[in-house]
């Protein structure tokens, strides 16, 4: 599975009755909640990475994932203008990437 299907299942699920679906229940609590829901995610990967665990951090990991293309949906970003925000970046320094970002980001 690539994310791209990962993310066009979590848009077909925005539509789905809340009490058939993990992605539906979780997305009809609204942004804040799946926002709230990756932070929790992201944490967890962190202590996996910390404590070296390298299948508790591949677990966590596609969880991580998971709930950032969760997040994504929930405030209408489509995962293409993401690929496309890392297709833009790609070939310079992040260095240099960084001190051309506005200066509000």
């Amino acid at each position: 599975m690539t994310l791209e299907d990962l993310y066009d299942i979590i848009e077909a699920r925005k539509t789905a009755d809340p009490d058939s679906s993990w992605t539906a229940k979780l997305l009809s609590k609204g942004p804040e909640k799946c926002a709230e829901k990756f932070g929790e995610e992201a944490v967890e990967a962190i202590i996996e990475a910390v404590k070296n665990d390298k299948q508790g951090l591949t677990g966590e990991a596609a969880d991580v994932l998971y709930h950032l293309l969760v997040m994504l949906a929930s405030r209408d970003v489509p995962l293409g203008d993401v690929l496309d925000e890392l297709a833009r970046r790609q070939g310079q320094s992040g260095l240099t990437e960084k001190a051309n970002r506005p200066s509000n980001t």
